[in-house]
């Protein structure tokens, strides 16, 4: 057994490999160098693969990896020997690690073949960047479907809300405006009873006398036509607000049909009264209505006026913000602070389309802004104060009336929505608004 390993690892007396080269320096530092790199290279790859697949916990096929890595290392190994044998004639201890590496190379050789076709299977990177941007895609869609569920679930509770409120107020409010006018007449029947009755007592018994000037009756007959006359201008004003939110929730119009587009407008803004009124030491928003000649379109009415309703808050808020900044700057001779001003402006397109423009006098927007103004979830507003879904769902909402919605602004002159509506919709575009509710 001695013998055995001394052979192996012995000179054998074989003669030394250098002896190949006639020991001419050149051709043996040649063969030292190159094989001393390629060894040094073997080396340091095998190194590599191991960090890479202990840091990469997903990574396919990691046998075959360190197969290949077991392989490399072998094979800078026989180089090593190749310069060992330039001295040393091992030859058995040269050709056992060349078998070795032979062995392992076979194995891994009958790894590969079978994974060939499972690495082949595996997507290229152009193909995993396709499906990613597909997946972005989708999900970028699934936000905005679920942004649209979450506001339509809102305006449809909203109305439900707002028709039930209304009408649990109208009934007591007809009740009271009914009767004012038979509490007039009755009224105006006592007062010519008292007149008739002072025309035939014109000298009344002292106590009664004492009472008529303790209540001072000429005062209460002045002031009780007048109160008579408030409460039915109060009733009246509360009748036209319950129309309003009846005509804006529009429970009853939740299939296409033709409307006045003018009247929407005109119940948002009256539901918007208290907003546009002058607040403090702000002045009073005036509304500016140029309507055209516009005829009835088909539409959703509850959708529209939820566009409308969407826009003219929002510049609410835009002059109510140029306010602000315009009090704490001091701009005494800033426009928006003397004169804040929403502009209402309808016309019709060609016998085809109607056209509304929206237009306000506030601080208007940036380039950026402006062009993000339609995103789902983008808002300038504080955090709580707004969503950033409503002018998205307003965009989604014309777009799929076959109608168009432009935003121009610019900083300091205000802000303009501009929407085209078509007069009559086609069939399709009509199911897919069906399918929008």
């Amino acid at each position: 057994m001695m013998e055995l390993i001394h052979q192996f690892l012995g000179d054998g007396f074989f003669i030394p490999h250098g002896h190949c080269y006639l020991w001419k320096p050149g051709l043996v530092w040649l063969n030292i160098i190159s094989d001393s790199l390629i060894a040094l290279a073997y080396y340091s790859i095998p190194i590599s693969l191991v960090y890479f697949v202990q840091k990469r916990d997903d990574l396919p096929f990691k046998g075959i990896l360190l197969l290949f890595g077991a392989f490399i290392v072998s094979c800078g190994t026989t180089h090593l020997m190749e310069i060992w044998t330039l001295w040393h004639p091992t030859y058995w201890l040269s050709g056992s690690l060349k078998a070795i590496t032979a062995l392992i190379s076979v194995y891994t050789a009958s790894v590969l073949v079978p994974i060939i076709p499972q690495a082949l299977a595996l997507p290229s990177p152009a193909q995993l960047e396709a499906t990613n941007t597909q997946l972005t895609t989708a999900l970028k869609k699934l936000e905005n479907t679920q942004a649209q569920l979450i506001q339509t679930e809102r305006i449809s509770s909203m109305g439900q809300l707002v028709s039930a409120i209304a009408y649990e107020i109208n009934n007591p409010i007809n009740f009271i405006y009914g009767n004012i006018h038979f509490a007039k007449e009755y009224f105006q029947n006592l007062l010519v009873l008292l007149s008739l009755y002072k025309e035939q007592y014109p000298q009344p018994p002292s106590a009664i006398q004492s009472y008529i000037q303790e209540v001072d009756i000429d005062f209460v007959q002045e002031d009780l036509q007048k109160m008579l006359s408030s409460m039915k201008l109060g009733a009246e004003r509360i009748r036209e607000l319950i129309l309003s939110l009846r005509k804006f929730s529009r429970l009853d119009e939740a299939e296409i049909k033709q409307v006045d587009i003018h009247q929407g407008i005109d119940c948002i803004l009256l539901l918007l009264q208290n907003r546009l009124k002058g607040q403090g030491k702000y002045p009073e928003i005036e509304v500016i209505k140029e309507y055209g000649n516009l005829p009835k379109i088909n539409c959703y009415p509850r959708q529209l006026n939820q566009v409308f309703m969407n826009i003219l808050t929002n510049a609410i808020d835009a002059l109510e913000e140029s306010l602000v900044k315009g009090q704490k700057s001091k701009l005494q001779d800033f426009e928006v602070l003397a004169r804040p001003k929403i502009h209402i402006y309808t016309e019709v397109l060609n016998g085809e389309q109607v056209m509304v423009r929206i237009t306000d006098n506030g601080d208007g927007m940036t380039q950026e802004v402006m062009q993000k103004v339609f995103d789902p979830f983008f808002t300038t507003k504080p955090i709580a104060s707004g969503t950033g879904l409503g002018m998205s769902i307003s965009h989604q909402i014309i777009d799929k009336h076959s109608g168009k919605i432009e935003c121009i602004s610019s900083p300091f002159k205000g802000t303009e929505f501009i929407i085209q509506l078509p007069i009559q919709m086609t069939s399709s575009r009509t199911d897919v608004l069906h399918n929008f509710k």
